[in-house]
């Protein structure tokens, strides 16, 4: 059975303390791949390689990857580029009132990555401004 931590010691000293005692008792010794550098990435060992595979093969958006703080704002910097495909006034609401709900989300959860800086933005000066890029 392993030995409990003892109480008031941190679990940094301890698993140190661990370390130290394995290797004096010559645990890691005789190691398979012992002295070989480690392998390259194959793309089948980690869920970053897989991730970045799906990313390449265009099933995942990139954007995905980033942090809410990140992609926010650059969805925010495409808006005008994705309206401009959009017919209809109603579905313009619509993509303007998902990306502010999640913004006031994203400003509700513990913050990952940099500090969330974009707000929501005014639904009906966006639809005027795609009213405006139609003319």
């Amino acid at each position: 059975m392993a030995e409990r931590k003892p109480h008031g010691m941190s679990f940094g000293s301890w698993v140190d303390r661990q370390i130290a005692a394995a290797e004096a008792r010559g645990d890691f010794e005789d190691l398979p791949g012992a002295g070989k550098p480690l392998p390259p990435p194959t793309g089948r060992d980690a869920a970053t390689d897989w991730a970045l595979r799906r990313a390449r093969d265009g099933d995942v958006e990139v954007s995905s990857f980033l942090p809410p703080s990140l992609a926010l704002p650059r969805e925010i910097q495409d808006l005008p580029k994705k309206l401009a495909a959009v017919r209809s006034e109603q579905r313009v609401r619509e993509i303007v009132e998902d990306l502010n709900a999640r913004i006031r989300e994203a400003h509700r959860r513990p913050q990952e990555g940099p500090p969330l800086r974009a707000w929501p933005l005014d639904v009906d000066e966006t639809v005027e401004q795609w009213r405006a890029s139609r003319a």
